[in-house]
């Protein structure tokens, strides 16, 4: 059995017929929408973790994972379990086997080939600790049993809690490991104790996450917004300023005073001055790559369609209005900006990898207190 109150960074627990599945929005929040993308990745545990104190030396971790296959695509690798002893690194483990996920990325057609858990055997020193074993940030992960040769108790929690919302490259999308997805790393180095609701390609100014963050419990929070919007061409201009508005406005009604920044897309070179929406690109498809391109009309953007530079103005623009003191406008631009892109090019034009989410993440903790 898996004690509830060793989880953190995941909002809602469903007990599946196998274990606890983890999830980042609640039920009725899940109910609003029939998207398959968003129901994919809110149950893809980004930032979830065990989190307890022990004496032990030896844990056993059942888990059933779901992986993904895309059809045409080159394999995904297995998911990664990181292991921190005293908050350091001590070990990192994969789980084989498990469910598979089959996914037409052009129909977005689904087949789930069923599998069994995998156990997860972790070694640990002598004496108290605290533990944390993070799960996999992009890979479904249900809880299925732990077992430890002494007791297990809740990790205290003394830092303040970030509630952070994005889009797949908040999920991690691309960082190799879940402990170097760019929130965890900010987080790590500034001391905050993290809840990610970075959902990828699901950032979307849905009204029913603005409210979950309303009603979620925050010292600090971050919402990072802009390239799905581009991404799916969803929105133009003269409607993104008010919704964004709304967003706040919903948010500050359980958070009147709670630090607020609003942080607008890194450097996407596809999608600057290009709106979308985004499109697989097939000629490196055929090579065996994933990439992407952007397949809007420039000349829409006359006409309202939304550009990462139209929304890095309009986002700068609603904080300014707001005069709101404890809310602030971070420029994507100084996370990862075009000199940036120039050294660590993104490898597939829309997502940073494992040495970029880094930088990312030193570079946001470097912002200093809220």
């Amino acid at each position: 059995m898996i004690d509830p109150t060793l989880v953190r960074g995941a909002l809602e627990l469903e007990q599946t017929d196998r274990g606890l599945l983890p999830h980042r929005l609640p039920a009725w929040a899940r109910a609003q929408t029939d998207d398959p993308q968003l129901r994919l990745v809110e149950a893809q545990p980004s930032g979830v973790r065990l989190a307890l104190r022990t004496a032990a030396t030896r844990l056993e971790l059942d888990v059933l994972p779901t992986k993904r296959r895309y059809v045409g695509a080159p394999a995904r690798p297995d998911g990664w379990y990181d292991v921190l002893v005293g908050g350091e690194l001590h070990a990192r483990l994969p789980a084989c086997g498990g469910n598979v996920l089959d996914v037409d990325m052009m129909t977005g057609a689904s087949t789930l080939v069923p599998g069994e858990p995998a156990s997860l055997v972790i070694d640990l020193p002598a004496g108290d600790k605290d533990v944390e074993v993070w799960l996999p940030h992009d890979e479904q992960t249900e809880l299925v049993d732990l077992r430890a040769d002494a007791p297990l108790e809740p990790q205290a929690v003394d830092r303040p809690l970030w509630v952070h919302h994005g889009s797949s490259i908040s999920h991690g999308s691309n960082a190799t490991h879940p402990t170097g997805t760019w929130p965890v790393v900010a987080a790590r180095l500034a001391r905050f104790d993290l809840l990610n609701l970075g959902l990828g390609g699901s950032a979307m100014l849905d009204p029913f996450v603005a409210r979950t963050i309303r009603d979620t419990p925050a010292d600090l929070i971050s919402l990072k917004l802009g390239i799905n919007l581009v991404n799916g061409d969803v929105m133009r201009r003269r409607v993104l300023g008010p919704a964004v508005h709304g967003w706040l406005d919903t948010i500050r009604d359980g958070h009147p005073e709670t630090p607020i920044r609003l942080v607008s897309p890194i450097f996407c070179g596809v999608h600057e001055s290009t709106p979308g929406p985004t499109a697989p690109d097939m000629a490196a498809m055929a090579e065996g790559r994933v990439a992407f391109v952007a397949a809007g009309d420039p000349a829409s953007v006359a006409a309202g369609a939304l550009t990462l530079q139209a929304v890095r103005e309009v986002l700068a623009e609603v904080v300014e209005r707001r005069g709101d003191e404890h809310l602030a406008y971070v420029d994507g631009l100084g996370l990862y900006g075009p000199a940036d892109a120039e050294r660590l090019p993104l490898p597939d034009n829309l997502h940073p990898d494992a040495e970029t989410h880094t930088l990312i993440g030193e570079r946001f903790a470097a912002l200093g207190d809220w």
